[in-house]
């Protein structure tokens, strides 16, 4: 007979297992031992469970329904370690590949704050599909001890930052320890100074992600900084954080007894790994250096995230030198040229900085974009380091991102999902056939459900603005809670990071025109914004705080609303609950774009610029385009065509249809769209997707390719 500390054990090993973070039964779990606790705590099951009494315990375990709900997803959790995955059937053979998975971020779930946006929540859907298909990938990042900034705002609406320190211990990640039961450490020399790293251990479902931390008391203040905060401090502690990601990071891999016989680096932050895996091959398999650099360079992958050069880090000759001149003059024994050369174009002379997306590129067989017109772009923006070539014969491949439909999936919809697609939650959600009996949802459900959440997330909003009043100073009880956001207007979603090419502020462009949309008694609109802008970045900082004062104007008031400290919460609520996804970049400027993926299965619909993924999704059944498919990178002209064609279409078609309403007042057309768009778009904007084409394209070629170099090594 189990006891209570049985059960509670049980409980502990659920939530140390962030399978919970994507399956919502088991978040349902935690909810149920106690909702405010559960919300107060950030949603972090181990404070949670250290903050319920014993007999709140007992009680629990005295009630049936609580009972059966735990026995249920002790089951599920089970069933799902245990069960048949994709690669299984596929590749039962493959016993012995490793894939490592490289990233500066990873969004997994709202209590583990080592994200800022995009790129992190990519990294944190790749991991989760991996798990779900049983792909043997294990994802290597960094553990900042303060995460990325929080953002409030002040009377003015100009950002502020803090950061909250986070107590490792209270989270669901697991130090790592050698046989004595000390901390498991690597050590790696910058500046001729030894760091030492500790490494935390992540369960994602079947996969883990394994965190590297510095902030260790032997460590020196500036070494224990170099992990504090996520893009944050300057040009030094960036390739420190590097150096620790790279080279720490398959250290640390090894000091598990993991040797990775496949990299990914996704963007160029962990590029260093191609030095040390390097390194490994001359010491491990006694490899000549042409041969360990042809054996990284064939078995790595490289997915560059970046339209522009600005997005990429270059660091000086001088700081190189200073940070690791020991590290290529002794373990590599490379010589100052030689080592340059490794950051930059093929044959290049002037060597006076080091890239690290010629880095990347230069030790990766196979490298990708993230859209097919990202992959166009890629090859424009490098065709100087692959000179000769005809531009479709550059090796930049293309993989579209997706998203991880099980975490970005509300609930509610997902029930639905499963009650009318057969096998839904199975391994089929990249097949096109499984997305067809969609149609067959009914109009009413589908609706009610959409609008569920759109109720919850005005009620999330209303909290959420009180809060913001309170901690600005401001009496609460001149917020007029009852009229903030009305459920029955066309919901408008923005949210994203404030990067001025972006351009948060173009819907703001005719303020005359914007009224009367906004204020139409008949057919009412509303718009939510949220974002954070880098902390440097005074014009994102700018864009933000024009679209606070906006808000306040008496015309706008309660109908703009900006949420403040967006994160992955926050996000949840609003691509589930908005009815119409805004995003106006300058193409070709946004690589792939995945939020306006996240709201497709939600019941949302899209309204963008041609730009990264939208620009082949678009099908005027589908959603709605923003002008045309002429670049626009900087020009007035652009914006201006851009703007009209926004009013316009908004004005013409989006708000009449989403008003035509029959005798039931359903927007039959309306919802009739909402139903092309999740049958023929969430198929392949997926991650599961994303994760097959991978594995199918690079991982499984890499993998042999790896394999048949040791082997002619050894028969040599």
């Amino acid at each position: 007979m189990e006891t209570i500390s049985d059960k509670k054990e049980i409980l502990y090993k659920i939530a140390n297992n962030l399978f919970w973070s994507w399956d919502p039964e088991t978040r349902s779990l935690f909810e149920k031992i106690d909702l405010n606790t559960w919300d107060k705590v950030g949603h972090n099951p181990i404070k949670l469970l250290e903050e319920i009494n014993d007999e709140r315990f007992k009680s629990l375990f005295e009630d049936e329904e609580f009972i059966d709900i735990f026995l249920n997803v002790n089951l599920r959790f089970q069933n799902y370690l245990e069960g048949n995955t994709w690669y299984k059937t596929n590749f039962p053979n493959e016993n012995n590949l490793t894939i490592a998975y490289f990233s500066a971020e990873f969004g997994i779930t709202e209590c583990i704050r080592i994200y800022s946006g995009g790129l992190g929540v990519l990294s944190g859907d790749h991991i989760k599909s991996a798990s779900d298909l049983g792909i043997p990938l294990i994802g290597v990042g960094l553990l900042y001890s303060k995460g990325y900034f929080q953002q409030a705002l002040d009377k003015e609406g100009w950002q502020k930052e803090y950061y909250i320190i986070e107590d490792f211990n209270k989270l669901p990640i697991e130090l790592q320890r050698d046989k004595n039961n000390e901390p498991l450490r690597v050590e790696v020399k910058i500046a001729d100074e030894s760091v030492l790293i500790q490494i935390w251990k992540v369960n994602l479902g079947r996969t883990v992600l394994y965190l590297l931390d510095t902030d260790i008391e032997i460590n020196s203040k500036q070494n224990r900084e170099i992990t504090e905060t996520l893009y944050g401090g300057d040009i030094e502690t960036r390739i420190r954080q590097e150096i620790v990601m790279g080279i720490g990071g398959i250290r640390a891999l090894n000091a598990l007894n993991i040797i990775p016989n496949v990299c990914h680096m996704n963007e160029g932050h962990s590029a260093f790994l191609s030095l040390e895996r390097t390194k490994m091959g001359l010491e491990k398999y006694g490899l000549s250096f042409n041969e360990a650099k042809s054996l990284c360079y064939q078995s790595n992958i490289f997915t560059t995230h970046t339209p522009v050069p600005a997005g990429i880090d270059v660091f000086p000759k001088e700081l190189i030198n200073k940070c690791m001149k020991e590290y290529y003059t002794e373990d590599l024994q490379l010589s100052e040229n030689e080592f340059m050369a490794l950051g930059n174009i093929p044959d290049s002379i002037e060597l006076s900085s080091f890239n690290m997306v010629h880095l990347a590129m230069n030790s990766s067989m196979y490298i990708n974009g993230v859209s097919k017109l990202h992959n166009i772009v890629s090859k424009e923006l490098w065709a100087d380091r692959f000179k000769g070539m005809k531009n479709n014969e550059i090796p930049i491949g293309s993989i579209t991102n997706g998203v991880h439909i099980k975490t970005h999936t509300a609930p509610n919809m997902q029930k639905l999902f499963t009650k009318y697609l057969p096998d839904f939650w199975g391994n089929e959600l990249s097949k096109k056939e499984t997305w067809n009996s969609i149609n067959d949802l009914p109009a009413n459900e589908l609706w009610n459900a959409h609008n569920e959440n759109k109720n919850k997330l005005i009620k999330f909003i209303k909290q959420r603005i009180v809060r913001q009043t309170l901690e600005k100073g401001i009496d609460a009880n001149n917020v007029d809670l009852e009229n903030i956001l009305n459920p029955d207007a066309l919901t408008i979603g923005f949210a994203r990071r404030f990067a001025t090419y972006k351009r948060a502020t173009l819907i703001f462009s005719d303020l005359e025109r914007l009224d009367k949309i906004l204020n139409s008694q008949k057919h009412p609109v509303q718009i939510i914004f949220a974002g954070k802008s880098h902390p440097r970045d005074l014009a994102g900082k700018e864009f933000i705080q024009a679209i606070y004062k906006i808000s306040l104007e008496e015309r706008f008031k309660n109908k703009i609303v900006f949420l403040e400290n967006y994160n992955l919460e926050v996000a949840r609520y609003l691509v589930s609950g908005c009815d119409l996804w805004l995003n106006n970049p300058r193409r070709p400027l946004e690589a792939s774009g995945t939020s306006g993926m996240k709201v497709v299965t939600n019941g949302g619909l899209n309204f963008s610029v041609l730009d990264g993924w939208w620009d082949e999704a678009f099908t005027p059944d589908l959603g709605w385009k923003i002008g045309d498919r002429k670049n626009s990178f900087n020009s007035d002209f652009k914006d201006e065509k851009d703007i009209n064609d926004l009013y316009n279409v908004l004005e013409k078609e989006i708000i009449p249809l989403y008003f035509n309403r029959d005798e039931q007042n359903l927007p039959n057309m309306w919802i009739n769209k909402v139903k092309n768009s999740i049958s023929e778009l969430s198929w392949f904007f997926n991650t599961d997707r994303m994760v097959m084409e991978y594995f199918n394209k690079y991982y499984i070629q890499a993998f042999k390719n790896y394999n048949n170099i040791l082997l002619e090594k050894s028969l040599n």
